[in-house]
């Protein structure tokens, strides 16, 4: 067995960061200028999957009113419906959340608010 070549010089790499407690949870926090990586919205990325499922549902017949497919799924229509009005974003916007890319403000609450249905608009709506 031979000996390989001497390991160089250790270099040290410090990178500033804290440890909070979020829930619980321990959490590093980087310093503000650092990049944070992407983090996708579990409960927004749901929440569009409901939509288009319940889309999917409604457009093939397989249910014949949001209020029969609210029934089914044992949650009020008036819900429903707002979380159908997420198959009307831009797909820009779709794809910002479902990659983790959406602000801070973009959430599921925020989206469920009446917003604009021209994606030009939308895009002002959602500061994006």
């Amino acid at each position: 067995m031979t000996r390989g070549a001497p390991i160089p010089e250790t270099m040290t790499l410090h990178v500033p960061f804290r440890i909070v407690k979020r829930g619980g949870r321990k959490e590093m926090q980087l310093p503000d200028s650092a990049t944070q990586p992407c983090k996708t919205d579990n409960t927004l990325v749901k929440a569009l999957a409901r939509a288009f499922r319940w889309k999917r549902m409604l457009e093939s017949g397989e249910f014949a009113t949001i209020a029969e497919l609210a029934e089914r799924e044992g949650i009020a229509p008036s819900y429903m419906t707002r979380v159908l009005r997420l198959t009307l974003l831009a797909p820009d916007i779709i794809e910002g959340i479902l990659d983790g890319k959406q602000g801070p403000e973009v959430t599921l609450a925020k989206v469920l608010e009446p917003f604009p249905l021209t994606w030009q608009h939308q895009a002002l709506h959602f500061s994006l």
